[in-house]
This record gives structure tokens, sequence and C-alpha cells, in this order.
């Protein structure tokens, strides 16, 4: 990966998902953003970026992108990103939501193909504080530190931020891997991604009802993470009846367990993996203090 305030960044699209506070938040915090593009409007300038048609035409004028931010309508979000794989561009950022399913599928079947890794979408996308901030997380939550954030979630992610800053715990990195119902890269890779990290000291897994990302995840931990982890689990309180749709829960129950994808179920793999569980955001810092020691 390559997270630095060297990385070259692109931003595909300026759909209603990303705004000028957003783009200057970006270069307030390091970020070397190239350019953008946006078919049709090559030669204009927005957001005090240069604006070209296609991707390729940004990699001839810069050289080597190491990171794109898509931001285009959902029914776009596969052109936009085969277009950039096909520009060797390795790391993606996926702010839209509501990405089609399918279209999801084939992307990740090229993605793997490339070894590309994707973040989102329905992300608010990454940020190493103090060096690059790629996405629409808002930047003065965090500041600089060793703990990381690894989340499903959108707004609770920066949420969690904050508790942490108040408390005097600085973050290595916050990574929301998307709330949409496939998503790219998962808790796995990026537990493992934050395990070899050298700023990482401990991390906090934020997850929510829907699918069954939080039990591997635990599973993973037990097995294979050697530095502490906290974990809160969302939506605890939340009906049994209740669907969030957004991350994908009305998935066929033929032959799986009646608590299969609940907030219950999540809780019980943290429990058997012996990770610490929030009750609520508040007590996040404490423990993870606690796990610290």
């Amino acid at each position: 990966m390559n997270l630095t305030p060297d990385s070259k960044v692109l931003l595909q699209g300026f759909c209603e998902y990303i705004t000028a506070t957003h783009v200057a938040q970006m270069k307030a915090q390091g970020t070397n953003l190239v350019g953008g593009v946006d078919p049709g409007c090559g030669g204009q300038q927005r957001y005090g970026l240069p604006v070209f048609d296609l991707v390729e035409e940004v990699v001839g004028q810069f050289g080597a992108i190491d990171t794109t931010i898509i931001c285009v309508h959902p029914y776009q979000v596969l052109d936009a990103a085969l277009e950039a794989i096909a520009s060797n561009i390795r790391q993606i950022i996926i702010i839209s939501p509501g990405v089609p399913p399918l279209d999801m599928v084939e992307l990740l079947r090229e993605t793997e193909a490339t070894e590309t890794l994707i973040v989102g979408p329905n992300s608010p996308g990454i940020i190493v504080p103090g060096k690059i901030l790629l996405g629409t997380q808002p930047s003065e939550f965090y500041t600089p530190g060793s703990v990381g954030i690894l989340s499903r979630s959108t707004t609770l992610t920066y949420e969690i931020a904050r508790e942490l800053t108040n408390a005097g715990l600085g973050q290595s990195i916050s990574v929301s891997i998307g709330s949409d119902a496939i998503v790219g890269s998962s808790f796995l890779q990026w537990l493992q991604i934050l395990d070899e990290d050298e700023a990482t000291k401990a991390i906090v897994l934020v997850g929510q009802p829907g699918g069954g990302r939080e039990e591997a995840a635990a599973r993973y931990i037990a097995e294979a993470i050697d530095k502490p982890v906290v974990a809160y689990i969302a939506g605890t309180q939340a009906p049994p009846v209740k669907h969030w749709r957004q991350t994908g829960t009305l998935a066929a129950v033929i032959g799986r367990d009646p608590d299969f994808g609940t907030a219950k179920s999540k809780l019980a793999a943290f429990s058997q993996a012996e990770v610490p569980v929030a009750e609520r955001p508040s007590q996040i810092p404490e423990l993870v203090k606690k796990a610290m020691k």
C-alpha cells in the first residue's frame, strides 16, 4: 500500500457525494490530489483541480497514479473502476453508495486478477491523520497516534475517532470498508494490514448487524492477530425483525442459524475469541487503554 503524502491521488467524478469542502480537507491533510476526471468537461477547473476527460490523460500528464477516489453515480461505478484498473491504478476508494451487486461481483473478479485493493462502496474512505485523507472523513475528529480503526459504518467511524481523540488516544489509520451488501476489501484483509503496520499498537473494530463479517473477523483475530483488539457492535438494541437495508441483511436463511447476522451472534463470536466489546462508543477509549497495558 502507498498511503503517504507523496502518493498521487485522482478524483473520478464530481457528483453529490463529494464537495468543495471535502476536497479542501483532503488537501489540508497533505493529500496530493493531482486532478479530476469528468467525461465531457476536460480542460476545465473544478474545486481547484484540473479536469480531464479520461483517466489515461491524467496518467499521461502526471505519471503513475497510486489511488483513485470514485464519486460517480452508482450505476457508473463499474465503468469508472475498470477504467482506473486499465490505467494500472491499484488502490480504489468508492464513496458512492448503492452500487448494483452484480457490478460489484464483476469488479471483484477483475480486482482479484490484478491485485487491486478496493475500499467501499458506501465508504467515507481512509485517513492517516496528519499525512493523508482519501475520502470524506472529517479530519477535525482525528489526531495522529497509534490506534487503528476498522469499521463497516460511516458516521460511527469518526464518532469513535472523536471519542479516542478526546481521551488522548491518537489514531494511526482509520478505514471504513463500506456499508453496501457487497464491498471490496474485508475485515480480514485490513486486520492483517493493521497487524503488520508498525505505527498501529491497538485496533478498534466496529461492526453492525447483517452478514457474517464480524464472526469471521473474530475467528481470525483469535487465530492470527497479535495486537490487542477492542470491538463495538452497533444496533444491539434493534428489534430482531429490524432490517438494516444498507448492509444487505435480507439474505436467505435456509440452513442457517436463526441468529445469523444478528448483533447477538457477533457478540457471541467476539466473546468466544476473548475480544473485549464496548457497550457504547464512550467505553471504547478505556477498553483500549486497558488492552494496551
